[in-house]
């Protein structure tokens, strides 16, 4: 009779571990999968994109790239290739929202620096101050990982082009010359396929806690 009983009790804690699991595999299948939206040009503040593209609503990617980072080496699309990243635009010498939007990106990276398939991108909008040397010195005193993070520099009118036209983080009003200056608090959130998919306040603490929600939402959506 105990034998009996015995058995009953684990046919009954078997039946009730599978009802858990099935219960939790049903929550799973019918629960809402969360996503973030694929920015288009035209789902933007016309003033932060080129008037060549603002009606633009879809297939926009960031555009091809190449630029030298802090240790003199080249950067370009194929780096970021199957990596999300979130990338902003600076300049060293800047002493008002820059402190606070690196600063933010050494939390981020702190956050993924175990995570291979994350990665920073900061441009530099004062390129003839911020040489590779300028940038070195500057990653250096930041704690910057180089496999993590690049800070480039390069050709002024590249540099804005891809603000304006691939990245849409800035006002469209000047074309890269000796006059223009660009100043952003913007992080753009960036997905494998170099599609735009989220924009965040790179001065704002709460922005960064939702930089990195998105990007586990990036990574179980796959």
């Amino acid at each position: 009779m105990l034998s009996i009983l015995k058995a009953y009790k684990t046919l009954w804690i078997v039946l009730f571990v599978l009802s858990i699991i099935i219960v939790s595999l049903f929550y799973k299948a019918l629960k809402p999968k969360q996503s973030l939206p694929i920015y288009q040009p035209a789902m933007v503040a016309f003033d932060l994109v080129d008037s060549t593209i603002q009606h633009q609503k879809k297939y926009h990617k960031i555009g091809n790239f190449e630029m030298l980072n802090q240790n003199g080496k080249i950067v370009n699309n194929a780096t970021y290739k199957d990596k999300i990243y979130v990338a902003d635009f600076f300049f060293t010498t800047c002493q008002t929202i820059c402190p606070i939007m690196t600063n933010h990106m050494v939390e981020l990276q702190e956050v993924f620096k175990n995570d291979d398939e994350v990665m920073l991108l900061s441009h530099t909008v004062t390129p003839e101050i911020d040489s590779v040397a300028q940038l070195k010195a500057y990653a250096l005193s930041k704690g910057v990982i180089d496999s993590k993070w690049n800070l480039v520099t390069g050709s002024k009118k590249h540099i804005y082009k891809l603000a304006r036209k691939s990245y849409l983080a800035v006002k469209t009003s000047g074309n890269g010359d000796a006059y223009d200056m660009i100043h952003t608090e913007n992080f753009m959130l960036i997905d494998k396929k170099g599609q735009i998919r989220g924009f965040y306040d790179g001065t704002n603490a709460e922005d960064i806690q939702r930089i990195i929600s998105d990007i586990a939402i990036l990574k179980e959506n796959g």
